[in-house]
């Protein structure tokens, strides 16, 4: 059986593979909203082989909530360099 697999272009990348300066800083931006999906996906993780009790159900509404928070804030975040239309 053959494979075909597109050819990519190879170029000289000067920083090794690493990642630059620039997405280090949207990586660095995006920590916080990183987190509450961890976090959301934990409390509902924790869930999935037993019954869920009402601290579950808590524990997964505030996740949820930090979820939605980091999410205006990063929205926010980004908003504010915009302009024009909707901005």
């Amino acid at each position: 059986m053959k494979h075909s697999v597109p050819l990519q272009a190879v170029s000289a990348d000067p920083a090794g593979g690493e990642p630059s300066a620039a997405e280090l800083d949207a990586i660095d931006a995006e920590m916080p909203l990183i987190v509450a999906e961890v976090e959301l996906l934990d409390a509902q993780i924790t869930v999935l082989d037993r019954p869920m009790s009402e601290l579950d159900a808590r524990r997964i509404r505030r996740a949820r909530r930090r979820v939605l928070a980091a999410r205006r804030a990063l929205a926010n975040q980004r908003g504010t360099g915009l302009s024009g239309v909707g901005a």
